[in-house]
């Protein structure tokens, strides 16, 4: 029997909890590929095979698909990675390959939050010069040339690599990697005296304390919108949920001999 063929699109903490679940999981073996989009220097490695790089959209997802008879895709990216997603739910339609979507949910606001929302990195740098003057930017090294042209506000931009210009003219670079403690954000926002936070919804507990320490700090938060998982594409919240997807999938589809 050829063994059923699961292809995680990775890189996020849930990517490589699914794929030790799928790994160590009891029963008939499968065949496990994690593809990483190779944009972070140094990634932590799940089990099973590893591809690393784009597939030439969804047209070069959907071939990859066929050729290597995927029979279950799951999309566990980043929330904002929508771009991979619209593909993988275009290749996945194409390819007739079950797609799943695993998303963490995101972050709710609780009281004495301030939060302002924005659909977009542009729209959020549009609303910085009203509220402060010494900014901490938690959105990634991407995405930066949104706020180069705010000469007048000052940046501590913390990612896990370092960025490439366009960005901000008056900027510091914190090289960093979650999880973070709340100890560590509350001297972070003291020691920079930060006048705002901006973040995306990625959701999870490991950048979460940056937002316990805005609060106790009454600092306002510019809190980007994750994009919507593609139409008709089944989320789950947790890798536990992933797998079990996955489960159900495949001891309802019966796989061919070999050859």
């Amino acid at each position: 029997m050829t063994a059923p063929h699961v292809l995680i699109l990775g890189g996020t903490t849930e990517a490589r909890r699914l794929a030790e679940l799928l790994h160590t999981a009891p029963g008939p073996p499968l065949t496990l590929t994690s593809s990483l989009a190779g944009r972070v220097a140094g990634p932590r490695l799940p089990p099973g095979e590893v591809r690393i790089g784009g597939f030439g959209g969804a047209e070069g997802l959907a071939a990859w698909l066929r050729e290597h008879r995927v029979d279950a895709l799951v999309d566990a990216t980043h929330p904002f990675a929508a771009t991979i997603s619209l593909h993988a739910a275009r290749a996945a339609a194409t390819a007739d390959v079950p797609l799943l979507a695993l998303r963490r949910p995101g972050w709710t606001p609780v009281a004495g939050d301030d939060w302002r929302e924005a659909g977009s990195l542009e729209e959020a740098a549009t609303l910085l010069p009203t509220l402060g003057r010494r900014v901490f930017l938690t959105t990634g090294r991407l995405g930066l040339s949104a706020f180069a042209a705010l000469d007048d506000l000052w940046f501590l931009v913390r990612s896990v690599d370092a960025p490439e210009p366009p960005h901000p003219a008056r900027m510091e670079v914190l090289l960093d990697r979650g999880p973070f403690t709340l100890d560590g954000e509350r001297e972070l926002l003291r020691g920079h005296r930060i006048d705002v936070v901006v973040t995306k919804d990625s959701g999870g507990a490991a950048t979460a304390p940056k937002l316990t320490a805005a609060r106790e700090a009454g600092l306002p938060v510019v809190m980007v919108r994750r994009p919507p998982v593609p139409e008709g594409v089944p989320v789950a919240a947790d890798p536990e949920a992933a797998a079990r997807w996955i489960t159900a999938l495949l001891d309802q589809r019966p796989f061919p001999a070999a050859g």
